[in-house]
């Protein structure tokens, strides 16, 4: 659903955040033959600010986010045919980041680089199967073994990447604008500027940011800092089921998109400030002129895809 995905994001930005104040953003360095000495001060400070925070979520996705819901026993509902698969890119997305996070802070914190790998990316898991749960209980709706697969993909992506390169070569990112569908349904697409780029599915791009250079030789001319990303998004999803969607006029269907992409974790130097912005603007796809294929037009440019 458009607005749990919502709070799951809301919840991922927070995450960056708090890494990006915390912690100089590190990098694995496989020179090293025997793991940095574990910070405590700074393991304490994580294991008490995700007790804290992870508390906090539960609470409000309990209390806040549900309340108003009637609550059934714990069952399952299937949706993976719903909103042309958008929300479980959404879910993909999110669990791949929060886990990525969560390398990044155990390595912050000292613990060695194979640990870090392994145990902080589940966090993308972690974070996102409470929701799954939650759902679970709903009467309108169920819990999603799709948006549960898809977190479990997102998540297990990070850590083969991690454990197979010692880098992340391939990276989900996001972009998103705004649309004339959401006037539609302002309920469930969004009432306002931010609601509509975290609910509307016709604004939103998931695209693979692809780091070219990194699959090359060294000695390669081919330039560092340029990515391949390929993006996939959906078109006229006003309602979730493609039977409402007809009767009310509007024909859903899949765009796929082609463009170049900044790697913009090539550019950070020594500067912690500049390292932060990177890091965190690294999960968006920059605008950029971009190839477009629909089922409905065929093919498309566009001179900047936002």
């Amino acid at each position: 659903m458009p607005t749990v995905k919502a709070f799951s994001i809301f919840i991922l930005f927070n995450l960056i955040l708090t890494l990006s104040a915390k912690a100089t953003i590190v990098e694995p360095d496989s020179s090293l033959t025997t793991a940095p000495d574990i910070n405590n001060k700074r393991l304490i400070l994580l294991g008490t600010g995700f007790t804290a925070g992870y508390a906090a979520m539960l609470i409000s996705l309990d209390k806040a986010w549900y309340k108003e819901n009637e609550r059934t026993s714990f069952h399952f509902f299937n949706d993976n045919k719903e909103w042309m698969q958008m929300d479980k890119a959404g879910h993909l997305w999110t669990s791949f980041h929060e886990s990525r996070a969560g390398i990044d802070l155990l390595r912050w914190a000292g613990i060695p680089d194979k640990k870090a790998v392994i145990y902080g990316g589940l966090l993308g898991l972690v974070m996102q199967t409470p929701v799954e749960i939650f759902d679970g209980y709903q009467s309108e709706y169920g819990a999603s073994w799709g948006d549960q697969l898809a977190n479990t993909v997102g998540s297990a992506s990070v850590i083969v990447q991690e454990l197979t390169w010692n880098e992340i070569r391939i990276m989900p990112k996001f972009s998103g604008h705004t649309t004339r569908y959401a006037a539609e349904r302002p309920n469930v697409l969004g009432n306002n500027l931010s609601e509509r780029l975290l609910k509307d599915y016709n604004g939103q791009t998931y695209w693979l940011s692809v780091n070219v250079s990194a699959f090359l030789k060294e000695e390669s001319k081919y330039p560092k800092w340029l990515n391949i990303a390929m993006g996939y998004g959906a078109d006229e999803i006003v309602y979730n089921h493609e039977a409402a969607n007809i009767a009310q006029g509007f024909k859903a269907h899949r765009q796929y998109y082609l463009s170049p992409d900044l790697n913009l974790m090539h550019f950070k130097g020594k500067n912690k400030l500049l390292k932060t912005a990177l890091y965190v603007l690294s999960i968006l796809k920059l605008p950029a002129p971009t190839l477009e294929y629909n089922n409905k037009d065929g093919f498309k440019t566009h001179l900047l895809y936002f």
